[in-house]
């Protein structure tokens, strides 16, 4: 007999759990009303083929509270600085919506304007996860559209970063795109008219011999946009190396000099055998050659447009607080804020310069500051520092410095964040281009004067073909295509690099410095012990009653891990709360008190490390709540295997409570705690000026400076689309147990890039060789460049790939 399974009852809009049947309409069911809410709006709009491109496409809205959380967007000048455009009965906004996910969720955001009437236009871009809105700002406002949006599910990203307006394409990003477009037409209309070439044209018939000519000055015109459009920045960027090194100002040789001599002597001899000898020239080879490397260098400038690697404070800041000046309450940019503003910071929100308390009691989280876990308790007249964040009741703050001059911003006065790190690509194709240069130039010169000796009637064709064969492509199109296809595969496995300079990095990389919270360990995922004698159960309702009376982060904590089956509370006949200290209160007959040692004190000499709360019930000591961290899965195998490799250090800005966790895998003058963020800063600086190659690790914006000033700075988000500091890549925090493979891997494509270059010498040996003979024709070269360039691109990309399916990535 086969036992019958329970079937669960799944949310028909989001797709988690119902915890019952209560919520439903017809026969789909809710998990909340929020998802109910949700499915209301879309079939009263007919919109409801939303679910049917993906199964459960919506997104969970349990526990969602908007009520006056957008009021400031009521404000016109706050308002103002979010619009892109605004008039009369148009205003256009353009939003970051993280929760976009699917393809559900762009057909939705696309047909916003059926959803809302007076929005006009919808347009999502899937990538960036950018929603462009146009709408009448008489029928509807933006905290109407806004708070729709957050009840669909797809809450904007509103931040002080906001009200920086998008920036468009650079010219130089549109001017490269525009000269592959030019370049890629004109090279498939020469290749078409050369076609006839290969199969040698009989010039005693005056029919071919007129079709010669057509083919002959149509390639010719068809080669001038390629020429001095498509290679200028090549051609320029030579003669100002040149002109450079006339004036003693620089010894190094741009690589663009031997590729400018490349496309002049390509381009030189071509005309030469038009006009003069009236055969083909080798402007396929010419427009073949600009356009990959036009290609290759487009490449080198691709990034992951739709993440942020150098964010900075404003990507953390609220983008308004409620202020009284005077009589008067409103909210107002926090970019406004001046010393003596009153402000008003609510539970779980940010302090966005630094203030003193006047009233209220603080409960301070300075984990995304400093890293240091514990919040930290406040009363009436401390000072409070931007970026710390309230855990509790409502405070007000009297500013003392406006948010650009607060301790949080300093970080971004560094002398880390004023200069750009050197990218190895730099310095390799400085000496490449240096000697390339000086035995291509060499080579053609003992060819000349040999042939002008011998046969003078070779002479300019050894020299020509020995300069036009002669080519770079190794370090142009090898290194670029490779590293593409690198940060594919990485970007493929939640690895998000920079830019290709960053892959080249990690292989220089001797050392690597560790955060501890939120990087070695989870975020938000603390958890509750209670260490002493057993409690029983109406021990467990005794604290649990006790502790759901606080709103304190701690007694809310020790109260979730508490399960009790048909909890009720039990009679309260006196509590009191001590602010900072714990909480007393007599609970069906019994005093039961809990809090730090010198609140209990039976637990004066009692030494615990870890947050923590004494249990007194009756005056008698029972034991303590200790809350301890969750280390990431297999992190003693991942510190493991890198110690093999690399020296290994801990940064961390936390007590050092876990230290004798973590000395097994790191040596005792590697170990690191209570460090401040300029603390981390200053310790990778001194490890380089050691000579030493840094990695730097974390995951908060205490972490910032550690990051920009390491060789290189490694993110670690739960949301990499949310969260990242100033930093070298992103890796999502769920791919953490891989970070040995990407470092290997690293390795193994610049070993590709080397092998490329070995395979770009044997093209150059082999053409070089038969250049200086004189014999080497237009055709055959037409043929033998553009072959050797697609064969070394395909040959790195190809082999990338390979070794990725092989370390299964």
């Amino acid at each position: 007999m086969i036992a019958a399974v329970e079937e669960k009852l799944v949310c028909y809009h989001c797709g988690d759990e119902c915890p019952d049947d209560s919520i439903a309409i017809d026969d789909k069911h809710f998990c909340c009303h929020g998802c109910q809410t949700v499915f209301e709006i879309l079939q009263d709009n007919n919109l409801c083929a939303y679910y049917d491109l993906n199964d459960n496409a919506g997104i969970s809205l349990k526990a969602k509270n908007f009520e006056g959380k957008y009021s400031y967007l009521d404000e016109r000048d706050i308002v103002a600085q979010l619009l892109d455009y605004q008039s009369g009965e148009l205003s256009k906004v353009t939003f970051y919506v993280p929760a976009v996910h699917c393809s559900s969720c762009v057909w939705l955001l696309e047909n916003f304007n059926k959803i809302r009437k007076g929005v006009i236009t919808s347009r999502l871009n899937f990538i960036k996860k950018e929603l462009s809105l146009s709408f009448n700002p008489v029928e509807v406002s933006l905290k109407e559209i806004v708070e729709l949006l957050a009840t669909l599910g797809y809450e904007p990203l509103l931040n002080l970063e906001s009200t920086d307006k998008p920036q468009q394409k650079t010219h130089t990003q549109r001017s490269l795109i525009l000269k592959i477009g030019v370049v890629g037409f004109c090279m498939g209309n020469i290749m078409m008219m050369s076609f006839p070439e290969y199969f040698h044209l009989d010039l005693k018939n005056s029919i071919d011999a007129t079709y010669q000519k057509f083919f002959l000055y149509f390639n010719f015109m068809l080669s001038l946009p390629v020429f001095f459009y498509g290679a200028y920045d090549y051609l320029n960027g030579a003669w100002i190396s040149i002109k450079e090194n006339f004036k003693k100002t620089t010894d190094v040789f741009s690589v663009d000099i031997p590729i400018a001599v490349a496309i002049i002597t390509l381009y030189g001899r071509s005309v030469y055998e038009t006009f003069f000898n009236h055969s083909a020239g080798y402007y396929d080879s010419l427009a073949g050659l600009v356009f990959f490397l036009l290609v290759g260098k487009w490449m080198q400038q691709i990034t992951y447009n739709y993440l942020s690697f150098e964010r900075n404070y404003k990507s953390y800041f609220p983008l308004a607080v409620k202020v009284l000046r005077g009589n008067v309450e409103s909210f107002m940019n926090v970019m406004e804020l001046k010393k003596g503003d009153t402000i008003y910071i609510h539970h779980q929100e940010l302090i966005p310069a630094d203030a003193i308390i006047s009233k209220g009691k603080g409960m301070i989280d300075y984990s995304f500051v400093t890293g240091e876990s514990d919040p930290v308790s406040k009363n009436v007249g401390d000072v409070l520092y931007a970026g710390g964040r309230q855990k509790g009741e409502r405070l007000e703050l009297i500013v003392q410095k406006p948010v650009s001059q607060s301790y949080l911003t300093q970080l971004w006065n560094n002398e880390a964040f004023m200069k750009e790190k050197v990218m190895p690509t730099t310095e390799l194709a400085n000496l490449f281009s240096k000697y390339f240069t000086a035995i291509t130039f060499t080579i053609a010169t003992l060819a000349g004067v040999y042939w002008a000796f011998f046969e003078p009637s070779l002479f300019w064709n050894s020299v020509t073909a020995v300069l036009m064969v002669a080519c770079p492509c190794a370090l142009t199109l090898s290194m670029p295509f490779t590293m593409s296809t690198t940060m594919a595969i990485f970007g493929r496995n939640k690895f998000y690099v920079k830019n290709q300079g960053v892959i080249q990095l990690l292989n220089e990389v001797n050392e690597i410095a560790f955060d501890k919270t939120g990087t070695l360990t989870e975020s938000n995922s603390d958890k509750v012990n209670f260490v002493g004698s057993e409690l029983s159960e109406f021990e467990q309702k005794l604290v649990k009653t006790l502790t759901t009376q606080s709103a304190h982060p701690l007694s809310k904590m020790i109260a979730n891990s508490l399960i009790i089956k048909d909890f009720k509370a039990l009679s309260i006949d006196y509590f009191q709360e001590f602010q900072g200290e714990g909480l007393e209160a007599s609970i069906a007959g019994n005093l039961v008190r809990l809090g730090k040692a010198g609140f209990i004190q039976s637990a004066v000499n009692k030494e615990v490390k870890h947050t923590h709360s004494f249990l007194e019930i009756n005056g008698i000591l029972i034991g303590y709540f200790v809350v301890e961290t969750i280390y990431r899965k297999n992190w003693q195998t991942i510190l493991t295997n890198l110690s093999k490799n690399f020296k290994l250090f801990i940064l961390s800005g936390d007590n050092d409570a876990d230290k004798e966790k973590l000395l097994p895998y790191f040596n005792e003058n590697a170990v690191y705690f209570k460090q401040k963020p300029q603390d981390k800063l200053n310790f990778i600086n001194q490890e380089q000026q050691k000579g030493n190659h840094v990695l730097m690790i974390g995951d908060g914006l205490n972490d910032a400076g550690a990051l920009r000033q390491s060789n290189v700075g490694i993110a670690i988000s739960e949301d990499i689309k949310v969260f990242s500091p100033a930093c070298d890549a992103i890796l999502d925090a769920s791919k953490f147990g891989q970070l040995a493979d990407f470092l290997k891997f690293s390795r193994t494509s610049l070993n590709i890039v080397k092998a490329s270059f070995v395979l770009s010498l044997v093209y150059n040996f082999i053409g070089i060789g038969w250049a200086v003979t004189g014999e080497l024709s237009p055709v055959l070269a037409a043929i033998f460049m553009p072959l050797s360039s697609i064969s070394v691109v395909l040959f790195a990309v190809g082999l990338t790939h390979l070794f990725a399916r092989f370390r299964r990535l």
